[in-house]
């Protein structure tokens, strides 16, 4: 008999549509002991949030995604309380002149030492054997 094993708890929901940037930065995260769930747009990330699929201590969300991009996003997880609690980093390329109400930013490309730093604010790291 198949049980599912999805585990939802998880440290980071990553919401990027770019396939290498979620995977290297999910890799990173992961070789620090985080788990990670990567969404592949905001319309999947919302799937896996509401579905209860991911249930992340911090989102880290790329804004330039077709689709729900990352503003629009932001409106819909704002409209349900439980999920409106979780912190959202904004990973981007481009500076917003539009203040969001993001828990941090982080600019692309990505530093190492800066992901790691803000993703441990909001998910501190297992400590390591």
């Amino acid at each position: 008999e198949m049980t599912s094993t999805v585990d939802p708890a998880c440290d980071v929901l990553i919401v990027d549509d770019d396939v290498d940037v979620a995977e290297a930065v999910s890799d990173t995260l992961r070789d620090a002991g985080h788990r990670v769930i990567v969404a592949n747009g905001g319309d999947d990330a919302l799937r896996l949030l509401n579905g209860g699929f991911a249930v992340p201590k911090v989102i880290l969300l790329d804004l330039m995604m077709p689709g729900m991009n990352g503003w629009e996003f932001m409106a819909e997880q704002k409209k349900v309380p439980a999920l409106a609690a979780i912190p959202v980093v904004i990973v981007s390329a481009r500076t917003s002149s539009e203040p969001l109400e993001a828990a941090a930013y982080l600019r692309k490309p990505l530093k190492i030492a800066d992901l790691l730093r803000v993703v441990a604010r909001f998910a501190p790291p297992p400590a390591q054997p």
